[in-house]
């Protein structure tokens, strides 16, 4: 059972970790990462195959129609997926995505959305930024040099992700140390080292919780692993950049209410210094965080 004495635990055995400053940067005239709470990403998937149907848009008028409805409900930016993830699903090449992300992308940008594209493809990458977006959600576990030249030339920002294998539909198993964060801090290290090598400022490090390798499809072992990165999360914040968090969703535990998995894993997100949140439920992690900016930090009762 997750308890008060395992957060006091943790925060003090890497206390100097906690109050680490990331660095901050701006896109399309707003700061990142905001000063006074976690960004928000909303999610538009136009694979049928993405599980999370609330997010699926089968076709451009609609995929346009739910961007706008997230930003008004308050998603500081969009992501825009034209593959899904799941192990299972069909693959989606460079021409097809092309062909579903850049109407997209272009009538969006129109209105100076701040607009984000996951792929891991070279040339979906470089259209997507010349049509407009301002943000890689880069899914591509190597070899990501000619990935960050493009976003440097188009002065956007990249979420880099950690991937196990060659990409997102191609991971491979990956350890499970007693430390959450082993592989995490080398990963990212090398990634930050060929980023800014390559002229790239803006920088999101994302441990890819949401992605399904093939040994943690066990739902309990892959939940307390969830739950340990997101707590351990502030750890990260000595690497010197902000941390981009996707909400997983536990459908093991929430079954019927899977839709408020997300709204959970928020809170712990949180307590981990999360400093953007890619969710499906924009409404009700947008509740979770106003919830949690009202308890004040000056109320602990004085002896």
């Amino acid at each position: 059972m997750l308890s008060l004495s395992y957060l006091s635990d943790l925060y003090l055995r890497y206390i100097d970790d906690y109050s680490k400053e990331v660095c901050k940067f701006e896109l399309r005239g707003r700061q990142f990462p905001s000063s006074n709470r976690p960004d928000l990403m909303g999610v538009v998937n136009l694979s049928a195959e993405s599980w999370y149907r609330e997010s699926v848009a089968l076709d451009v008028e609609a995929a346009i129609r739910k961007a706008k409805i997230l930003y008004a409900s308050g998603a500081d930016l969009v992501d825009i997926g034209a593959e899904s993830s799941l192990s299972y699903a069909s693959r989606v090449d460079e021409q097809e995505q092309l062909k579903l992300v850049i109407p997209i992308v272009k009538e969006l940008s129109r209105s100076a959305k701040i607009i984000s594209v996951e792929t891991y493809h070279l040339e979906v990458a470089k259209a997507c930024f010349k049509n407009g977006a301002s943000i890689l959600n880069l899914t591509k576990g190597n070899q990501g040099k000619d990935f960050f030249r493009v976003v440097a030339d188009h002065d956007g920002a990249v979420i880099i992700n950690f991937v196990s294998g060659k990409n997102v539909r191609e991971v491979e198993p990956i350890p499970l140390p007693e430390d959450p964060l082993t592989l995490l801090f080398p990963y990212f290290e090398k990634r930050l080292e060929e980023a800014l090598s390559c002229g790239v400022t803006k920088i999101w490090l994302d441990p890819g919780l949401g992605f399904y390798y093939p040994n943690l499809l066990d739902g309990p072992t892959r939940i307390q692993r969830q739950m340990e990165i997101f707590l351990h999360t502030f750890r990260l914040r000595k690497l010197g950049w902000p941390i981009c968090h996707a909400l997983p969703h536990a459908f093991e535990c929430f079954q019927d209410e899977v839709r408020t998995a997300e709204p959970f894993f928020a809170v712990l997100a949180l307590l981990g210094k999360t400093d953007l949140l890619r969710t499906h439920e924009i409404n009700k992690v947008l509740g979770v965080l106003k919830t949690m900016q009202i308890f004040s930090k000056n109320k602990l009762p004085k002896d």
